[in-house]
């Protein structure tokens, strides 16, 4: 949600992060798939409202380091703090501040933030066809890196390199704002053919010829990290939030994940429709008889699933009484890793280390890192729903007497826009 007006209070503790590296090489050499997988996964990973290409460098880094390239782009909608649109071909560089807008429904607000999602929707398709080309032929991409021939030399290690040309191999995944961004993207994608009724604003429909058409399938797998309802529930938008996410159309589609914070799993609203978003329909008879996996980790905050847990541990605990950021990072990882393998996707095991579990509960498998022997297995437990992974909780998708809160009692339920979100502060 929207972090600028939280993070202005706070404004000497986080000039800290203008002295915070990430541990990454510019230009490092892409490794050669393995035979068994022939190409790298692809996941596109978009950001929230406060958010920047870099402000989830945990996740994407670890997702990375299972054997996948992660795609993170910077927004140019207004949603990050600042964003820059370099010079290219004599045109001078431009500025894209953070534009602040009411999180309450209004004409306005809904007009203004659809032309966000517009942006952003359009931005996504463009990347779509940048790895086409990436893969492809690199040498059709121009403005990428910096300008010295050294650093267009670099991209050639992409292609032939990424399975972005099967069709629902690309995963899609985002936080916040992000994760609605994804659901409207693959929606306007699997739906561009249909014809909404008057009043509907089409914010994007990819080319018939676009190969964009055939890679958004049912197959394809979504990660929705504390999805944001509000943007998809605009009146002028309602057409797409009426249909079902393409999983449910087919008997071999890939159920969606959503991954809560305890904080938005009490937001009872946006909660509501959270399930309403992942899940079939009610009262139509879905292709998909698997039901969509969501769950949350306990003692968390919306900010756990970036990188300002990590960042400022004190912080997260004492404003957000959020516990342990960096355990409610694996929890997130290994949920998507696992998802993304029931999806048929070909990523690296999770290492026992992580799954916490002593090498003798492995299944003796073993990975050399180093000098160092590490026991690597399957990570079937993160998406089961018996509560046998410590603070890592299922939610149930049929509460049918409204949805429980975090003390398991039942609440009314309102629209989610009517909620008032600054930050952390969400009240019903």
């Amino acid at each position: 949600m929207d972090l600028i007006p939280l993070f202005g209070s706070y404004l000497p503790v986080l000039r800290l992060v203008f002295h915070t590296t990430i541990p990454a090489s510019h230009g490092a050499q892409l490794l050669h798939p393995p035979g068994k997988i022939g190409r790298w996964p692809v996941m596109v990973f978009s950001h929230g409202l406060g958010g920047t290409k870099n402000a989830y460098s945990h996740l994407t880094g670890s997702l990375a380091s299972h054997g996948m390239v992660v795609v993170a782009p910077e927004h140019r909608d207004g949603s990050a703090p600042i964003s820059f649109v370099h010079s290219t071909n004599g045109s001078p560089q431009e500025s894209v501040n953070y534009r602040a807008l009411p999180h309450k429904p209004s004409p306005e607000t809904d007009e203004n933030r659809n032309k966000q999602l517009q942006i952003r929707l359009w931005e996504l398709g463009l990347i779509h066809e940048a790895l086409l080309k990436l893969d492809s032929s690199p040498t059709q991409l121009h403005n990428v890196l910096a300008s010295t021939s050294q650093d267009s030399d670099r991209l050639g290690m992409f292609a032939s390199a990424l399975d972005v040309h099967t069709p629902g191999k690309i995963s899609w995944s985002g936080h916040s704002f992000g994760a609605a961004t994804v659901i409207q993207f693959i929606k306007s994608v699997y739906y561009h053919e249909s014809r909404p009724s008057n009043g509907y604003t089409l914010l994007y429909r990819p080319s018939l010829h676009s190969s964009l058409v055939s890679q958004v399938t049912p197959s394809t797998p979504i990660a929705l990290l504390d999805l944001w309802t509000g943007p998809l529930l605009s009146s002028p938008t309602s057409y797409l939030w009426s249909k079902p996410l393409p999983a449910y159309n087919s008997r071999d589609g890939s159920p969606p994940l959503a991954i809560l914070s305890e904080a938005f799993f009490k937001w009872t609203t946006n909660l509501r429709e959270t399930k309403r978003a992942i899940s079939s329909p009610v009262g139509q008879n879905a292709a998909l008889d698997a039901k969509p996996h969501i769950f949350y980790p306990n003692s968390s905050a919306h900010l756990s699933q970036s990188d300002f847990g990590p960042l400022f541990p004190w912080a997260t605990r004492k404003i957000f009484k959020a516990e342990d950021p960096e355990r409610t990072l694996r929890l997130n990882v290994r949920a998507i890793l696992e998802s993304l393998r029931r999806s048929g996707i070909k990523v690296a095991d999770t290492s026992a280390l992580d799954m916490e579990l002593e090498s003798s509960d492995t299944p003796g498998l073993e990975q050399r890192k180093g000098n160092q022997t590490i026991q690597l297995a399957q990570d079937h437990k993160i998406l089961a729903t018996d509560g046998s992974i410590k603070g890592w909780i299922a939610i149930p998708l049929n509460d049918s007497n409204g949805f429980a809160n975090a003390n398991g009692h039942a609440t009314e339920a309102k629209h989610p826009t009517d909620a008032i979100v600054q930050g952390e502060v969400m009240k019903d």
